[in-house]
């Protein structure tokens, strides 16, 4: 076990690493599980932190005992560590820091160290921690060249560093990192101490893998869904959410079925029926794109929400004025070519209707992932499913609601 592979074993891991990698942390874990246990802690050695946690923890426990037993030592460690801390956390990503010096220690002594670490580990910056192990500074590879021999690290380290504590949620830590651009940023608690090291690649991988989830999370498709997950495990995480979809289309159905008195009266209202539904879902969807955007990047703050829904009420306003006026327009030359003497009637109740359901689905589009995120849900989930709802059921009542009141 402690033999280093065999050149063609190496390139074999390798590539199931690789292969590894593409895959959700269920399948994942299926792919390696025929793997002997050394084998298998060596393949996840080579994954990014998280995602070999992610795996570990799809393994059956007493496996999951067996492939940390035969991981090295200080591997074993860090994967029994991090999975104490929640998903999607910086505690769950980071690494055991490896270049810590005492305060006191030369500069010279110092690149001693330095020479046989970057044998076993990658070096970028060296850590400068007191006896407790609470960290002090930090020095770069650049100052150590240019300083003299027998300088301290403490007469050249940058003191009161930035560091990112364990517990952080990784949205988070990524927005406190955006304009700092570090290759690596110490982790430490709350008491200081240096618990571990993330890098600036790990937190953006793990925050493109998120925001790439974004879009399917709005229809019903789970983060954890790839194009190489079966199509079994993709139809349980799809058709529960498509039923949902299927039931709230119900609602939209209801509304146009009480007015369908309406409708065999005024038969031209049911060509435009769609053109409302389709103006108003996509008024609510630019809304809900901002604000899933503002949510992810932390731009509400205190008050935010407040003002991004009197903004959006005034674009849908005015939206629908104006896209409004154009459906009006058609209306009252589609109800002429057809002999209606109710055209200018129709055509107000259109300019009406899109108005009002423009404003409605624009409030939607903003208070729906504020209210799910307020339930302490993730804001994206199946947003868009709730948004469709609620703007075809506000565009077609309004719509046949006034049609029935207006045109007599």
């Amino acid at each position: 076990m402690d033999r280093d592979p065999t050149p063609s074993t190496a390139d074999r891991l390798d590539a199931i690493a690789t292969e590894a990698a593409r895959l959700a942390p269920p399948e994942a874990a299926a792919l390696l599980a025929p793997l002997a246990d050394p084998e298998l802690a060596a393949v996840l050695r080579a994954l990014n932190p998280a995602v070999a946690e992610d795996v570990l923890l799809a393994l059956p426990e007493g496996r999951r005992r067996a492939v940390i037993a035969a991981a090295p030592t200080e591997e074993g460690r860090q994967w029994t560590c991090n999975l104490g801390y929640a998903d999607d956390t910086v505690g769950r990503v980071m690494e055991p820091p490896q270049a810590i010096f005492p305060p006191d220690l030369t500069v010279e002594e110092t690149v001693e160290r330095i020479r046989e670490l970057v044998k076993s580990t990658f070096v970028t910056y060296g850590f400068v921690a007191d006896e407790q192990g609470v960290l002090r500074g930090v020095v770069a590879m650049r100052d150590l060249l240019l300083a003299g021999r027998k300088d301290r690290l403490d007469a050249l380290m940058l003191r009161d560093p930035f560091s990112l504590r364990p517990e952080t949620p990784l949205l988070e830590a990524a927005r406190q990192v955006v304009a700092r651009h570090f290759p690596v940023y110490p982790v430490c608690d709350a008491d200081g101490h240096l618990v571990g090291i993330v890098r600036g690649r790990t937190l953006f991988e793990e925050q493109a893998l998120e925001i790439s989830a974004q879009p399917g999370a709005m229809v019903g498709v789970e983060k954890e869904e790839r194009l190489s997950t079966p199509w079994p495990r993709s139809l349980r995480f799809r058709h529960p959410w498509l039923q949902l979809n299927l039931l709230t289309a119900f609602l939209a159905a209801a509304v146009v079925g009480f007015f369908q008195g309406t409708i065999d009266r005024l038969v031209v209202l049911a060509v435009f029926l769609p053109v409302l539904a389709g103006q108003s879902g996509n008024t609510g969807c630019q809304a809900l794109a901002v604000t899933l955007r503002g949510l992810t990047l932390g731009e509400l703050g205190r008050g935010g929400g407040r003002r991004l829904v009197l903004k959006e009420v005034l674009l849908g306003f005015l939206n629908g004025a104006l896209v409004g006026a154009t459906a009006a327009l058609g209306m009252y030359l589609v109800a002429r070519s057809q002999g209606n003497a109710a055209a200018p009637l129709l055509a107000l109740v259109v300019l009406l209707a899109m108005v009002g359901s423009c404003v409605v689905s624009g409030l939607a589009g903003v208070l729906i992932p504020l209210t799910l995120r307020r339930l302490g849900a993730d804001p994206a989930t199946a947003s868009s499913i709730f948004l469709t709802t609620a703007t075809d059921v506000a565009s077609m009542g309004l719509f046949l609601g006034l049609a029935t009141l207006l045109v007599r």
